[in-house]
C-alpha cells in the first residue's frame, strides 16, 4: 500500500504543478478522459466529462496571469482501485492585475484505470473565516 499512497500523492503533485504551469496537456495527462469525471471548482456548478473540465481550465489559465498553489495534505487513503486526497489548497493568484490569496479545502479522487492512477474528481470550496 505504501508505493499505491506514494504514486497518489505523486499525480496529485503533478495535478497541482500543471495548474500552476497552466500547462493544459499535463492537466490532461492527469485527468482521466472518460465522461464519468466530474470537477466543482469554488462557486462553480458539477462539470462533468473531460470535454467540460478541460474548457473550464482553458478558461482559468486564460484568465490567470499567475498562480502558486501550496498543499497541506490532511489525508490521503488506498482502496484497491481508488484513492483520494483531502487537503487544504494555499492559493496566491494573480488575475486582472490583483494579487489574491485564497485558502480552499479539497477532495481529488483518483482510480487506477489501466494499471496507471487517474484524476477522476476534484471538488474544492473555499474555507471560511
Amino acid at each position: 500500500m505504501t508505493n499505491q499512497r506514494s504514486e497518489i500523492l505523486a499525480v496529485n503533485d503533478a495535478f497541482y504543478r500543471a495548474f500552476e504551469k497552466k500547462d493544459i496537456e499535463a492537466m490532461g495527462a492527469v485527468w482521466s478522459q472518460g465522461t464519468a469525471s466530474l470537477c466543482i471548482h469554488p462557486g462553480w456548478n458539477v462539470l462533468k466529462g473531460w470535454k467540460d473540465i478541460q474548457s473550464s481550465w482553458v478558461n482559468i489559465f486564460k484568465n490567470t496571469a499567475y498562480v502558486e498553489i501550496d498543499t497541506d495534505i490532511i489525508t490521503t487513503e488506498v482502496r484497491e482501485n481508488i484513492a483520494y486526497v483531502v487537503l487544504i489548497e494555499n492559493v496566491l493568484q494573480i488575475a486582472n492585475g490583483r494579487k489574491l490569496k485564497a485558502q480552499s479545502i479539497a477532495t481529488n479522487v483518483f482510480e487506477l484505470l489501466g494499471g496507471k492512477w487517474y484524476l477522476v474528481h476534484h471538488h474544492a470550496s473555499p474555507v471560511m473565516r
